[in-house]
């Protein structure tokens, strides 16, 4: 039984050589050498179960990223003919073949936003006017909302980008344990 034809990838001389090219480069990464595979075996004729075969990736692989190099290639082919240098080209190929972006939430807080967070953690909690030499987690998210750095935080996130901050560890630790 016999699917639908695949959409057919033809390419300029220029595009091949940088795909032949990001393929072949020891520093691309193994996703962006896979792609560019793909689009080069079905600008070879190959159909996608010959490319997933060929390649060892699933079918629907092969045709999403044909489809996706089919979609870009008038804006490559326009950009070709306006005289984009070799660099540039790259650079446009190599957006072609990237993730689209994911979905999902974006982050509540900026990474300015965090680094206060972690300045203000740093800080001895008496000049703040806080009993105790640590800060609580509860008493650190009180601190930076009073402070006016967030509008709002949980203990569990201050907590979070303590942990996560890549920091060695103080002398002493930061957090009062509960």
């Amino acid at each position: 039984m016999s699917g639908p034809k695949p959409t057919s990838i033809e390419l300029t001389m220029k595009q091949r050589e940088i795909l032949e090219r990001l393929a072949r480069r020891e520093t691309s990464a193994q996703r962006l050498v896979r792609r560019s595979n793909i689009v080069l075996e079905a600008a070879d004729g190959a159909n996608n179960a010959q490319v997933a075969r060929r390649l060892r990736i699933r079918r629907g692989t092969a045709r999403t990223w044909r489809e996706r190099w089919a979609a870009a290639a008038p804006a490559l082919s326009l950009a070709e003919e306006e005289g984009i240098d070799d660099k540039d080209l790259t650079e446009l190929i190599e957006q072609v073949l990237a993730d689209e972006p994911r979905s999902g939430a974006p982050g509540v807080f900026e990474a300015e936003q965090i680094a206060q967070i972690i300045a203000v953690a740093c800080e001895d909690p008496k000049e703040s006017g806080r009993p105790g030499t640590h800060w609580t987690p509860r008493e650190l998210a009180d601190e930076v909302i009073k402070r006016g750095i967030v509008t709002s935080i949980s203990p569990r996130s201050v907590g979070r980008f303590l942990k996560g901050s890549g920091l060695e560890a103080p002398s002493e630790p930061l957090l009062a344990e509960r």
